[in-house]
């Protein structure tokens, strides 16, 4: 555009070397001759005025010109007080989101055709994820994330906890299979340890009993007494040894929540736990295991996070489209943030950004707003080549009439 205008210009004074030439031969040429001069004059005009606006118009320090490099800084000013009293105010920031839909919009988004948006959003979060996993120093991470797992532990009561819970199982009969597994597994080791038990009551067993082998049936009827014991006690649910178990279980439970040398000794217990440099080693790669997982999960050509991300935006979109309540709960908590960020940060909004316009140089801001503004100010030339040879037509008909 600056170069059609310019072009213009030196048409004009082409047209008017031209026309004066040929003034003689007829009135015509005057006519011409007129519309050129004042088109010439009208296109300096405003090639001075534009010029002037961004630089000094041949480099000539000529005073008023250069008008936006000299006054950025007030411009700046001039910019974000505009920001602050026309748009950053309350009433008008309510107003404006009064009649928006974000959550509807919001919806919308996320439930577009292919499920384009969940699918960027879901990649950007597992990208995002992944790099934030791999980024961390693994061995300070893992640190902290022990030393702050410890904290949390020391300060836990586990007994009362312990207690509840063993209550709570007693309670509603979830202590029964895992009664039932360890009778299973009293009678198996028994099985696999018939020889050792032999060997223990002959042992124990005098010499006449041994002599006469009588020991051999002492330890058969041992051993069958205890597999008969372990059976009755699992087939039955009332046998006593079995009452005797669950009544013990039942003080185990009463003494950690109640018993202050029970919770002492759990504590105590809990710590040398915590202190124990094989319990930290073991943490530590648990973690590592654990970082491991959730990148490889997040860099798996399977998107398996993407995908878990995308179904859950997808429910979500669903939701914030077809729930009015939801919508208008979300659009009033957005309404009310947006009148609270423009209540309580709006100094500091117009403050950044008068002080961003401030820290930018001359010519980066000449730069932006002739970049902006540069096309329709290069028809104000062109305008006023056409405007200004119209006027000189008119002034030239005028005279040749009176």
């Amino acid at each position: 555009m600056r170069i059609t205008a310019t072009l213009m210009l030196v048409a004009m004074a082409g047209l008017f070397l031209l026309s004066k030439q040929f003034l003689v031969l007829h009135p015509g040429w005057g006519y011409l001759n007129a519309f050129a001069e004042a088109a010439m004059v009208g296109g300096l005009a405003d090639w001075f005025a534009v010029t002037a606006l961004f630089r000094h118009p041949l480099g000539i320090p000529i005073p008023h010109t250069a008008i936006i490099p000299e006054n950025k800084d007030r411009i700046a000013d001039t910019m974000a007080q505009f920001l602050r009293e026309y748009f950053l105010i309350p009433a008008v920031v309510a107003r404006r989101m009064q009649g928006m839909n974000m959550a509807r919009a919001a919806g919308d988004f996320l439930l577009q055709p292919g499920g384009s948006a969940q699918s960027r959003i879901g990649t950007g979060a597992a990208e995002l994820f992944a790099g934030v996993l791999e980024s961390l120093d693994p061995d300070r991470l893992g640190g902290q994330v022990k030393a702050g797992l410890k904290l949390q532990l020391e300060r836990l009561e586990v007994a009362p906890l312990l207690g509840q819970m063993l209550t709570a199982a007693i309670a509603d009969k979830r202590h029964l299979p895992l009664m039932d597994s360890m009778i299973r597994w009293a009678g198996l080791t028994l099985e696999d340890n018939e020889d050792m038990v032999r060997g223990m009551i002959h042992e124990r067993a005098n010499a006449l009993l041994r002599f006469t082998g009588l020991d051999e049936r002492l330890a058969n009827s041992v051993l069958d007494g205890l597999y008969k014991l372990l059976a009755e006690v699992l087939v039955d649910p009332e046998h006593p040894l079995r009452n005797k178990i669950e009544e013990g279980l039942e003080k185990v439970a009463h003494d950690l929540v109640h018993d202050p040398e029970t919770q002492e000794r759990v504590e105590r217990i809990k710590r040398e736990l915590l202190d124990n440099p094989a319990v930290a080693a073991w943490w530590e790669g648990v973690w590592e295991r654990l970082r491991q997982s959730l990148i490889a999960m997040a860099r798996n050509p399977d998107k398996t996070l993407d995908g878990w991300v995308g179904s859950n935006l997808a429910e979500l979109g669903k939701a914030l489209r077809d729930d009015v309540i939801l919508q208008n709960q979300i659009n009033r908590f957005a309404r009310r943030t947006a009148v609270g960020v423009a209540t309580r940060y709006g100094d500091q909004i117009v403050r950044l950004v008068s002080e961003t316009v401030r820290r930018w140089d001359a010519v980066t801001i000449t730069s932006r707003i002739e970049n902006a503004v540069g096309r329709d100010l290069q028809f104000i030339r062109i305008n006023g080549t056409l405007v200004g040879g119209l006027v000189g037509v008119t002034i030239h008909a005028l005279d040749s009439l009176l």
